[in-house]
């Protein structure tokens, strides 16, 4: 197969006819590569691919979608390379796809949703050309922050739910994670903690923002940062639970903890409350999320509340400009503190 060099000029009124022109197919064939049609042999179907990405054309295809209406569909993706155990039915995930779904519908567009826990490098390249919808929403970066880089590079309407990150080209609506962990960290501190645990997957964007703010609240309190005191736990299976056990067995002294989750905080206070301490009396614990099984756990969770709805209206409202073609600008949402039994006030 032989095509022409690229001219940047054309990107923006590109269409299949022209792509089949560069690239000396038919435009059957052009359709069928971009669906990755098995009969198009795979050589092909990369150079054609590689070819409408360089001009830009699945931009211009997408954004002509809202009023051509050719799927009336978002398309919700959980894209889990970092836990290939972690379910969607985890509570954070089940309150997100559920407001998501309500702002979508309200627009009068059906919800896709896609679950790839174990994604290849160019999953979502291939999501993105498949047309199933009209435009995506990622619920959270996991490890795919070049993967979703790459697509911003040539796709609008995609919008990440997470924190943004140092060089990303994407739009992202997240919880100000930041804040999070150093208002969760300050209130342990004004009650007199000084050993305080910090369990969660920190090699994760936003759990890595919850660790800075854990760290920068230590440093105004004149403390350092123990290593010892950063537990690596998963969000799955008995990892949190595991982690704190590990911590207390070794002889590691604290007298609070600061989970990246509220699940992980619920698996931490049965690890201390089965070595015989109490919480919050020996050991005070502060979640992540304000789920419903904070107000389910025994004692009631103290935690940090993410405003999952004002999250998910925002990433859809600003996914629906960038279907009628415009640019928009990463927001922040505010966090606050739910104070409760696990961690009371001073």
């Amino acid at each position: 197969m032989n095509y022409e060099p690229p001219r940047s000029s054309e990107s923006r009124t590109m269409k299949m006819s022209d792509i089949a022109r560069l690239a000396g197919v038919s435009t059957s064939t052009v359709s069928r590569a971009l669906a990755d049609h098995a009969s198009i042999p795979e050589a092909t179907r990369k150079a054609i691919q590689a070819l409408a990405d360089e001009h830009g054309y699945v931009i211009n295809r997408a954004a002509q979608n809202l009023r051509q209406s050719q799927t009336k569909t978002i398309a919700v993706v959980a894209s889990l390379g970092h836990e290939q155990q972690q379910m969607i039915s985890d509570p954070f995930f089940l309150r997100l796809f559920g407001y998501l779904s309500d702002e979508i519908v309200k627009r009068g567009y059906d919800v896709l949703l896609v679950y790839d826990n174990a994604p290849n490098s160019d999953w979502l390249d291939r999501l993105i050309r498949s047309q199933r919808a009209d435009g995506f929403i990622i619920a959270g970066q996991s490890d795919q922050h070049v993967a979703l880089n790459r697509a911003a590079e040539h796709y609008l309407p995609m919008i990440v739910a997470g924190s943004q990150i140092p060089k990303q080209k994407y739009c992202s609506v997240g919880s100000d994670d930041f804040a999070g962990g150093r208002i969760a960290t300050d209130h342990l501190l004004r009650s007199g903690r000084r050993r305080i645990l910090f369990i969660g997957p920190a090699d994760l964007p936003q759990i890595d923002r919850r660790l800075e703010g854990y760290r920068a609240s230590l440093g105004e309190y004149g403390i350092k940062t123990d290593p010892a005191l950063c537990l690596p736990a998963r969000f799955t299976g008995h990892s949190a639970y595991e982690q704190t056990r590990h911590a207390i067995t070794s002889g590691i002294k604290f007298d609070a903890v600061f989970a990246a989750s509220d699940g992980i905080a619920m698996s931490a206070i049965r690890a201390v409350e089965e070595f015989g301490r109490r919480c919050p009396q020996d050991v005070a614990v502060v979640g992540f999320d304000d789920s419903d099984f904070a107000l389910q756990s025994r004692p009631q969770l103290t935690t940090i509340r993410q405003d999952v709805q004002r999250l998910a209206a925002t990433a859809v409202e600003l996914l629906f400009q960038r279907l009628s073609g415009r640019q928009t600008r990463s927001r922040i949402i505010p966090v606050e503190l739910v104070v409760r039994d696990s961690a009371p006030s001073s």
